[in-house]
């Protein structure tokens, strides 16, 4: 059994990999598309990846409910859960015309952020690919969950970034937590791939962790009672 913890990154989707409990079987490795992961041989198992998957047809005023339920855990690291909006404004390939749909199709009317449209490329190429029989193994998770699951549940005290930019104390945090939780140091130390940054590799080592978590049946959906959209598709974060 192998497990991939996956977050985006500008060069496509960085993952983390490895056979649950044993260490020397981490596998840092980078996918130009989300396909590619999952065609791998052999075959990953369970995929953790940091990513909305299933969009509303209509979204409400704190989003999908996933967004909702992570942010009641996440006290000061919260404003990292991006509102999603309507499949119809994700489709929009332009940023006004992503605003203006997803004025139309949420209430109360809510534009979309600049930081949420640069992931709709992303967003588009998963939910192109994403069937409710693919649930089986590949999972929505976010970072900022993962790491307060694996911190006693509770959100981490320094955050990722400051003004957009890393903030090494705050990276250094996670990568303690993560080699607490038995990652190697030196394989969370090394340089990332071109194209990703340190903290994609942090996340997808963390999403990687919960990944695990579900394989194991340890892991929990957010929210429990979640929905699912419109093509069938589960609308939960998992930690």
């Amino acid at each position: 059994m192998r497990v991939a913890g996956v977050d985006g990154c500008r060069a496509g989707w960085i993952a983390v990999l490895r056979v649950p409990k044993i260490p020397d079987t981490l596998e840092l490795r980078l996918f130009p598309r989300f396909a590619d992961l999952l065609v791998l041989v052999p075959l990953v198992d369970i995929i953790a990846v940091d990513m909305p998957i299933g969009l509303p047809d209509r979204v409400g005023p704190a989003g999908r409910g996933p967004e909702k339920a992570a942010r009641r855990h996440l006290g000061q690291r919260q404003s990292s859960v991006f509102t999603v909006p309507s499949r119809a404004a994700v489709y929009e390939e332009d940023y006004p015309a992503a605003c203006e749909t997803a004025l139309e199709t949420s209430d109360p009317p809510k534009k979309v952020s600049r930081q949420c449209f640069h992931l709709f490329p992303k967003i588009r190429e998963i939910d192109a690919l994403m069937t409710p029989e693919l649930e089986a193994r590949v999972h929505e998770v976010h970072p900022e969950l993962a790491f307060w699951r694996l911190n006693g549940e509770t959100e981490m005290s320094l955050p990722k970034k400051i003004r957009s930019r890393a903030n090494p104390d705050g990276l250094d945090q996670r990568r303690d937590l993560l080699v607490s939780k038995g990652l190697d140091r030196a394989f969370l130390d090394q340089k990332p791939p071109p194209g990703c940054g340190r903290d994609d590799l942090l996340d997808a080592a963390a999403n990687c962790l919960i990944a695990e978590r579900i394989l194991m049946g340890q892991a929990e959906p957010f929210p429990k009672d979640y929905r699912r959209d419109g093509r069938g598709l589960r609308m939960a974060i998992w930690a």
